[in-house]
């Protein structure tokens, strides 16, 4: 079924909501480049939106009563949004769950070392989640993360993004000696360890013979500047992220471009959509924000890690019904849409799209029946009557969307968080927003398909 481009639809009222979201949503991608930075954004905009850290409010003995607005953060990586509603909680909860980690270059734990002859200091990096190691060369990257010194203090690290601040970046081959190099595929045109990033050139004032001297200038702006020593890399979580921030994209200013639109797209419309809620909503409405999705959900902040199961444990315990068996029928009571991104169909590629089953920018918010690879291994496939009460929330609420799968069959595949939910039985199903370059250093978005999630996002949590 052909759908519409939702900006034929749209008049002043909506090109200004638009722009209002597109707005918002830049500065929170060009200010949030790491799991860290976001969990601490949501966090500001959550008090600033009136609500309470769950920690804070048991302290004081308050109930979950309907209205309330409570929090929970994992280990700075992980946070859950819950804004209490008028049925009892045991009814299930209305879930927009989102990841907050992207592909990037990882900094290993004994990343600084000089290419002696070169006179030339480089930093050994570990590429996190799929990408095309290609695309990560010759670009200007900054360097965000924390270091977490023996005194137990924790450093914020931010190099790069201010104009008035060093950049840094991975050499390629010229051209003109490149024969050999062109002759590779594209899978293997940059190895994996060949992903140094080029940190400096100008070697300290040392004695003749003296080794390491650019290295040793390095440590030196490392310790003067942000008080690290060679060392403290063991225990540092630093990523290497294309610096700058994300701008409009295309002479009609219609779509945006910036790092980490997966999931950071579907992430900030749930937040948005959540927080602008300004009624009490029937069903508890929830939005949980994770990380490691693009390494398999796996680890201590990551959707497997059981942390929304505790925290759903600890407030059905502040209503004082926090029995095991109360908890997981409850959550199997649940409704959740897994926020994530879809691939649109891309003008230059469209041979790898079933275009009647694929996803197209502009057209809105993407539901993703099922997600995995070949006979759909490693998906959860949503079932009939789920879509179909979907479908007659999203159409109620006049909301532009679209169904999709991941290009053809066995052309390729993803996964999502869907799958991790669905395991306490409740209904689950992708949904999300068609991205362009999806896993590239730069992606790019649709601000229609932006004001579209947000709506119909904000539709689901009215159920």
């Amino acid at each position: 079924m052909e759908r519409k481009s939702a900006w034929l639809s749209y008049g002043e009222e909506q090109q200004t909501e638009t722009e209002r979201i597109a707005a918002g949503y830049k500065a929170f991608i060009t200010k949030c480049k790491t799991e860290r930075e976001c969990v601490e954004e949501i966090a500001v905009m959550a008090e600033a939106a009136g609500y309470v850290s769950m920690e804070k409010a048991a302290e004081k003995g308050w109930k979950p009563v309907p209205g309330a607005k409570l929090y929970a953060v994992n280990k700075k990586k992980g946070i859950a949004l819950f804004h209490i509603g008028s049925e009892p909680l045991t009814e299930g909860f209305q879930i927009l769950g989102a990841h907050i980690d992207s592909p990037r270059l990882d900094i290993k734990q004994n990343p600084l070392f000089e290419e002696q002859d070169l006179n030339m200091a480089l930093l050994d990096t570990h590429y996190y989640g799929g990408i095309k190691k290609y695309q990560w060369v010759t670009l200007p990257l900054a360097i965000h993360g924390v270091v977490a010194k023996k005194d137990g203090t924790v450093q914020k690290i931010s190099i790069g993004e201010s104009p008035d601040e060093p950049v840094v970046g991975i050499t390629d081959l010229l051209i003109h000696l490149a024969g050999e190099q062109m002759a590779k595929k594209a899978s293997v045109v940059i190895e994996g360890e060949s992903l140094d990033i080029l940190v400096g050139s100008r070697p300290i004032a040392a004695e003749e013979d003296e080794k390491d001297t650019v290295k040793k200038q390095v440590l030196e702006i490392l310790k003067t500047q942000y008080g690290i020593e060679e060392e403290d890399f063991l225990s540092a979580e630093l990523e290497a992220v294309p610096a700058g921030p994300a701008r409009d994209f295309g002479l009609d200013r219609s779509m945006i471009m910036g790092y980490g639109q997966d999931d950071r797209i579907c992430a900030y419309t749930s937040l948005i959509a959540q927080l602008e809620m300004t009624e009490i909503p029937k069903r508890t409405s929830v939005c949980i924000f994770c990380d490691k999705e693009e390494i398999g959900s796996v680890g201590a902040t990551s959707m497997s890690s059981k942390f929304f199961e505790r925290t759903a444990a600890k407030l059905l315990g502040m209503q004082g019904a926090a029995d095991y068996g109360t908890v997981m029928e409850t959550l199997a009571n649940c409704n959740m849409l897994s926020s994530d991104v879809s691939a649109a169909v891309d003008p230059n590629y469209q041979n790898v799209f079933e275009k009647k089953n694929a996803a197209y920018m502009g057209k809105g918010l993407v539901f993703n029946k099922f997600t995995g690879a070949r006979g759909k291994s490693g998906s959860n496939d949503a079932s009939a009557e789920y879509i179909a009460y979907l479908r007659k929330i999203m159409d109620d609420a006049g909301v532009h969307w679209q169904t999709a799968e991941l290009g053809k069959v066995d052309q390729g595949g993803g996964g999502t968080i869907a799958y991790v939910t669905a395991e306490y039985g409740m209904e689950v199903i992708d949904s999300g927003i068609a991205l362009l370059n999806m896993h590239a250093p730069w992606e790019i978005s649709s601000k229609a398909d932006l004001y579209e999630a947000v709506k119909g996002y904000q539709a689901f949590l009215r159920g």
